[in-house]
């Protein structure tokens, strides 16, 4: 089962970015000749009004076939003013653009209703002790909750992390709920210097404590899950633009690149973890795929946007050599990558066994 939802999120990744690009081309009046979930020969299909639709036999990605859209194509003289190719510049900038920014809307959408039907936070409540650390000096025993540090009140683990993270060296005052006492301790946390998943070095404070493992089910009212859901969206697009710089700069390596194989895999232990962690993982992947889609490399959607932006500054296309010229480095680009991310999945296969 776990497998099979993986697989399936995959899928509805991939149409939510293809009905994206359908349904705002639809609106222009642009002629769609084919929606498609993946690539190669067709497993079936059927034809509804204009369009046909189909599921084809590699689970790649999709595409939706508009009239108009390649160079050489013949268009029928009845169907000239609704051809892709026929539509003003900025019409054609949404249609690209709608695939990508679809997979950050749904995203958000899914992170919305995570919150709103609620979300298990682990509690700030202290299981073990690393012996010799400033907590175990300071008083602290299994089993405390802290409900505050220097006044400020603290609800989860990760309220309470970042304040002592921050706080390398600082003297902080933590209210402690021991039973129905409440205590108050000083405490210093020490410094410790950690490189996080972009290899950046950073110095955070520490106190020596391992989460008790209890959590809640917080709730919260449409408005307030709503602007959770626009900051969390917001910060795993940060964090995919900042992986993808980092990358280019080589300073995270390209071991690091994984493809479908890794995703499924990922997706699968995240669906045996639970559905929360599932769906927040399903909203990640959604907006690495909006983000990775806008990279201005030719064939994705971002270097269609780099096409009709030199159009829009020359006041006429670039001339289909150049353009099939370009389009092919481009495919290269993305052939080349996705042989190395299957050869990172295998071999992470073969180096683990899993």
């Amino acid at each position: 089962m776990p497998l099979a939802l993986a697989i399936i999120s995959l899928g509805v990744l991939i149409f939510v970015h293809e009905l994206g690009h359908f349904l705002i081309a639809k609106s222009f009046g642009v002629y769609v000749e084919r929606f498609s979930l993946g690539f190669g020969p067709k497993i079936f299909s059927f034809k509804k009004g204009e369009t046909e639709y189909a599921l084809s036999s590699i689970p790649l990605g999709g595409y939706v076939k508009m009239l108009g859209e390649d160079a050489e194509e013949e268009i029928p003289e009845e169907l000239a003013s609704r051809s892709f190719s026929a539509k003003p510049v900025w019409q054609r900038a949404c249609i690209v653009l709608a695939g990508p920014l679809s997979n950050v809307v749904f995203a958000l959408l899914v992170v919305f209703f995570v919150n709103l039907f609620g979300t298990p936070v682990l509690l700030p409540k202290v299981g073990k002790l690393v012996e010799g650390a400033p907590a175990e000096k300071a008083g602290i025993k299994p089993g405390d909750l802290i409900v505050a540090i220097n006044g400020v009140k603290v609800s989860s683990w990760e309220d309470m992390a970042k304040i002592i993270h921050k706080s390398p060296g600082k003297k902080l005052v933590l209210t402690i709920k021991r039973g129905s006492r409440l205590l108050k301790l000083s405490i210093i946390p020490e410094s410790k210097k950690v490189t996080n998943a972009f290899g950046e070095q950073r110095t955070i404070g520490l106190i020596g404590i391992y989460p008790s493992g209890d959590t809640v089910v917080i709730r919260h009212g449409p408005f307030k899950a709503f602007y959770m859901a626009f900051k969390q969206t917001y910060d795993m697009v940060a964090v995919t633009v900042k992986g993808i710089i980092k990358l280019i700069q080589r300073r995270v390596s390209v071991r690091s690149i994984g493809g479908p194989i890794m995703i499924v895999q990922i997706a699968t232990k995240q669906a045996k973890s639970g559905l929360l962690q599932f769906l927040f993982f399903t909203a990640f992947i959604s907006v690495n795929l909006g983000v990775i889609n806008l990279l201005p490399i030719p064939v994705l959607d971002g270097g269609h946007m780099l096409f009709l932006g030199l159009e829009a500054v020359r006041r006429r296309p670039l001339s289909r050599r150049t353009m099939e010229f370009v389009q092919q480095i481009g495919l290269a680009i993305i052939i080349l990558i996705m042989i190395l991310a299957l050869y990172n999945d295998l071999l992470r296969i073969f180096s683990t066994g899993k």
